[in-house]
């Protein structure tokens, strides 16, 4: 324990050990270490960049064999975000307009290398809640008459059939339909019916006929990955705003791009999933599969949805006596929810500050929506579809911004059924008050996140209820 003198005249006390090195790491860095990048350290490092929507960004270092589900997880736990399995990492290529949600297990590294240098393409980090939708409600992504089955098979396929048959490796369901096609080495599209089977895409030559004379091949998917076309119609002339390509994995200009456009969102959806089960197969079902692991009745095998709370599995319940009672008598629920809904429109004269205190809602207070995560402050129609796109046409995606054409409303942009549709939020008053109403004052309330939160929990005059909002997150 004897000072020593260094050359300069400094004392230099030796460093003590620490006995509990454990104690001296961060939280996030254990959790890391332990779960997401095991043996992180012996493996070599490589920094990648991250952007968000609001153009903020980030550089990680990670390994060089980092998946993108690791790369989101990484993300989720820096920032402190809750992992509710619809995150994703996002890959946009400028340069053509071209983007795609990057699949779980595939390495990041790997699709960097596909591209160009002077290219200024991008990563981003955002919610995609259409990632897996297929597996919870198949029926509604292969739509009747866009999907043919086996002679074999029943005409009858029940929910998890489907799905039994898109990862089976004997069967395959065939998708038919019209798709307009951009001719090689040309800006004209012709519009053509497309077939797609286990062994690729094909068209026909001669109208609708399936008939293998008449077929000819269009591309197959080891060796290329399938991207969105975002701005199809100003870069490449494409016929409607529903494109998607082939993009060969070490290709480096647009004409080598197979590109297509169906007619609308129903038709482009199915043949993007139902090329992507092609392409990865039980790889995308284990994908959806890993954050339920360890849970009862998640098995691979096990293609059965998990049971989850809905409206049909909720009862009316009576509080207002010495026990509680579910109410049986239809038209008495009707009545108390009835009585419910006018107790939620009296309530909330006054809400509680960021410190807890009452706040009153005068003109300051009508404003404190603009401090929401769902509310976009004067963006276009056009945007708010962009942003409820790249989150994913789930029923019950939104987003409420200002108004247009009129400054003094709002409009709620909301996703059902693979369609975007907005509604206009009124100002109504009455008796000296302020009122927002979405049915002509049939419901009314004090501000927009009143209203919000009733359509969260009550369809009313909306297509669907409210579930999943959009926002920019930031890095």
């Amino acid at each position: 324990n004897r000072r020593k003198m260094k050359d300069d005249g400094i004392l230099e006390i030796p460093s003590i050990p620490n006995p509990f090195p454990e104690l001296c790491c961060s939280p996030f860095a254990s959790v890391l270490s332990a779960s997401l990048l095991p043996k992180a350290t012996s493996r070599k490092k490589q920094v990648i960049k991250v952007y968000s929507e609001d153009d903020t960004r980030r550089a990680l270092e990670v390994p060089s064999d980092i998946t993108a589900r690791d790369v989101c997880q990484l993300l989720i736990l820096k920032n402190h975000y809750i992992d509710d399995h619809g995150w994703t990492l996002f890959e946009q290529l400028t340069h053509t307009g071209l983007g795609r949600a990057i699949e779980d297990h595939e390495l990041v590294m790997e699709v960097q290398s596909n591209w160009v240098m002077e290219e200024e393409n991008k990563l981003y980090f955002r919610k995609n809640y259409a990632k897996y939708e297929f597996f919870k409600n198949p029926l509604s992504f292969f739509p009747d008459h866009m999907i043919s089955f086996p002679s074999e098979t029943n005409a009858a396929v029940s929910h998890s059939g489907i799905l039994q048959m898109f990862l089976s490796s004997s069967t395959y369901p065939e998708i038919h339909g019209y798709l307009y096609a951009k001719e090689q080495g040309k800006k004209s599209w012709k519009k053509l019916y497309f077939l797609l089977r286990r062994s690729g895409l094909y068209f026909s030559t001669k109208g609708t006929s399936k008939e293998p004379r008449h077929l000819q091949f269009f591309c197959e998917f080891s060796n290329s990955d399938m991207y969105m076309s975002l701005t199809g119609k100003k870069i490449f002339g494409a016929p409607t705003n529903y494109g998607f390509c082939f993009k060969p994995n070490k290709s480096g200009g647009t004409r080598d791009l197979k590109q297509l456009c169906a007619d609308d969102e129903q038709s482009r959806t199915c043949w993007m999933t139902a090329i992507r089960l092609l392409k990865y197969g039980m790889q995308l079902y284990q994908n959806y599969m890993q954050p339920y692991q360890g849970r009862s009745g998640c098995s691979p095998l096990n293609l059965t949805p998990m049971r989850s709370i809905s409206e049909n599995s909720l009862v009316a319940m009576d509080f207002s006596g010495h026990r509680s009672r579910i109410i049986e008598n239809p038209t008495e629920a009707l009545s108390v929810a009835v009585e419910e809904g006018l107790a939620w429109r009296r309530r909330g004269c006054l809400r509680l500050n960021s410190h807890g205190s009452p706040i009153a809602l005068t003109n300051m207070g009508r404003s404190i929506h603009r401090s929401q995560s769902w509310f976009h402050h004067k963006i276009s129609r056009e945007e708010a579809q962009r942003l409820i796109l790249q989150h994913g046409l789930v029923d019950g995606v939104f987003l409420v911004r200002d108004s247009q054409s009129n400054p003094k409303t709002f409009v709620l942009s909301l996703s059902h059924g693979l369609k975007i549709k907005h509604f206009q939020i009124v100002p109504l008053e009455d008796d000296g008050k302020l009122f927002y109403t979405l049915d002509d004052g049939h419901t009314r309330f004090t501000d927009l996140i009143q209203l919000v939160e009733f359509y969260q929990l009550n369809k009313g005059v909306l297509p669907c209820k409210l579930k999943h909002y959009c926002a920019r997150i930031a890095l």
